[in-house]
């Protein structure tokens, strides 16, 4: 054996000695069990109870439920991981308690070595974080707040249209732009367009290049896409055996070093370039209302400053941008296998708004279909189907098992949207749930959900609803939007990931009519 080797092997061991002496303790000392889970094996524990590459997590840790109950654990290389597929002990536990558990979990690659650690996503629960927390709330938080931005986000759309007219296939791209970028589909780029000019305006006073392709987008789009990668727990090796880091770059297997590097230049880029555009414009005196300008107003004199002044900007950046492109290509996949849905929406903006003018967010509250179709959007495919873990920060009992501290805690926010006992025929896309003419009851609001909870719930989320419903509420008034195949029956998949998005599909958008495109 190797010295290599043998230090690999005494670590495995050393780490499986910790977990039996820790469990023995607990026992030792009165404590419920874990939550039921598989049997694991020596040394690895429920290593190979992870979900494969390819397999959408929500749908893997669902088949806990039955085989276990609403709570279960699985535990891997000494770490405890509480799966909750039941909606009222998420609430329970994340909101109810969330003293105890809104922290993050340590994540070596994605955290450390990338340096998303840094950001609000994935800060632990101390001062830093509340910085950050305050920093949002006090200049999107509220209703009033976001609504500051309704007027630049009616004008982005109207781009985003423009785009898409030019360009029907490529309308995941569009909104990307608009958001971020990079979906690789037949609705590519008018998505990814469509999402990161207005964060990118709102976040940094920036403006997008309207009609080609635009660096800091791309570079931005790029970074999600790698975070929504590396961010799954136990997608990196090293996030279960920390001593892995510290390994030489020569030793066979070792590529992800060098990955970890490349990406965390990436994202060093993401963060630096746009603070360093907004503290040029403001010495410029031309930028004194985007999000950072504004910060940077409060001080930005000591290096804790800078830091949470460039942090805070980039995880709105970031994270409002990727979930909406997820959300707005979802729709346009609804759309297209929805023609019913469609019709109605049409006859409703029809019949409310006319042909001669665009829905905009002063409309919503008349237009209760289209709201519908925002929230079954929401429900249909939540953008983070596993949310992100949180860490319990202090030891807990609920449904009579034990939660240690240092759990990671994982909510399949999914199930919760796809409940058949809360949502009938949870499979298929029906915003009329949200609007039953029969007297029947309304189902839940799944803003409830997909937000994330307790005192890790989205900040922004005021700012991602509004800009998700003036796209819908405006693609629905110009747009008809078809099967790319109408006679081949579409397969509707989506990708693993922190953020889940559709796997590629054709459709077909051409203008309602040619008033419409005028």
């Amino acid at each position: 054996m190797t010295g290599l080797s043998a230090l690999i092997l005494g670590s495995a061991i050393g780490v499986v000695i910790v977990v039996i002496l820790k469990r023995s303790f607990s026992t030792a000392n009165g404590n419920p069990p874990l939550p039921p889970g598989p049997n694991g094996l020596p040394l690895a524990g429920n290593l190979n109870d992870l979900p494969r590459p390819g397999v959408l997590e929500a749908h893997h840790w669902l088949k806990h439920k039955g085989l276990y109950g609403p709570i279960s654990s699985v535990t891997v290389m000494g770490q405890t991981l509480v799966i909750i597929n039941d909606a009222q002990v998420a609430f329970e536990l994340l909101e109810k308690r969330s003293v105890k558990h809104s922290s993050r979990p340590r994540q070596i690659f994605v955290g450390e070595m990338l340096g998303w650690e840094n950001s609000l996503g994935l800060s632990q629960y101390n001062d830093r974080f509340r910085t950050y927390r305050k920093n949002m709330s006090r200049i999107i938080g509220s209703k009033t707040a976001a609504a500051q931005h309704n007027t630049l986000q009616e004008a982005e759309v109207g781009h985003f249209l423009l785009h898409v007219l030019d360009n029907p296939e490529d309308v995941v791209n569009q909104i990307r732009k608009f958001v971020l970028q990079n979906l690789t589909n037949i609705l590519s780029r008018a998505c990814c367009r469509e999402a990161g000019a207005v964060i990118l305006k709102i976040a940094y006073g920036y403006t997008a290049e309207p009609f080609k392709e635009d660096v800091l987008v791309n570079m931005a789009g790029d970074a999600m896409d790698k975070f929504a990668l590396a961010g799954v727990p136990g997608a990196f090796m090293v996030d279960m055996m920390p001593f892995l880091r510290y390994l030489p770059d020569w030793v066979p297997g070792t590529g992800w070093k060098r990955t970890a590097r490349q990406w965390a230049a990436e994202l060093h880029n993401v963060t630096e370039k746009p603070y360093a555009f907004v503290k040029h414009q403001i010495a410029q005196g031309k930028d004194d209302n985007s999000f950072l300008a504004r910060l940077l107003e409060t001080g930005d004199s000591t290096p804790e400053e800078k830091f949470t002044n460039k942090w805070s900007a980039m995880s709105l950046y970031t994270a409002g941008a990727g979930t909406t492109v997820s959300a707005l290509a979802c729709f346009f996949l609804a759309m297209s296998i929805s023609p019913d849905v469609q019709r109605k929406a049409q006859e409703e903006i029809g019949r409310v708004i006319g042909k001669d003018r665009l829905p905009t967010l002063a409309d919503r509250p008349n237009l209760p279909y289209i709201d519908a179709i925002v929230k079954e959007v929401l429900r249909w495919h939540p953008v983070a189907p596993m949310g992100l873990p949180h860490t319990s920060t202090a030891d807990d009992v609920c449904e009579g098992y034990f939660i240690p501290k240092g759990s990671m805690l994982f909510a399949n926010v999914w199930h919760f949207t796809h409940d058949p006992k809360v949502y009938d025929e949870p499979m298929s896309f029906k915003p009329e749930r949200f609007l039953p003419d029969d007297g029947s009851e309304v189902a839940p609001d799944p803003y409830t959900f997909v937000f994330g909870f307790g005192r890790r719930i989205c900040p922004g989320r005021i700012l991602a609803d509004n800009a998700l419903y003036v796209n819908i509420a405006q693609s629905l008034a110009v747009f008809d939007i078809t099967r790319g195949d109408p006679v081949a029956q579409p397969e509707i998949r989506f990708t693993p990931g922190v953020v889940s998005h559709p796997e590629p599909f054709k459709a077909t958008i051409k203008p309602r009519s040619p008033h419409h495109e005028k």
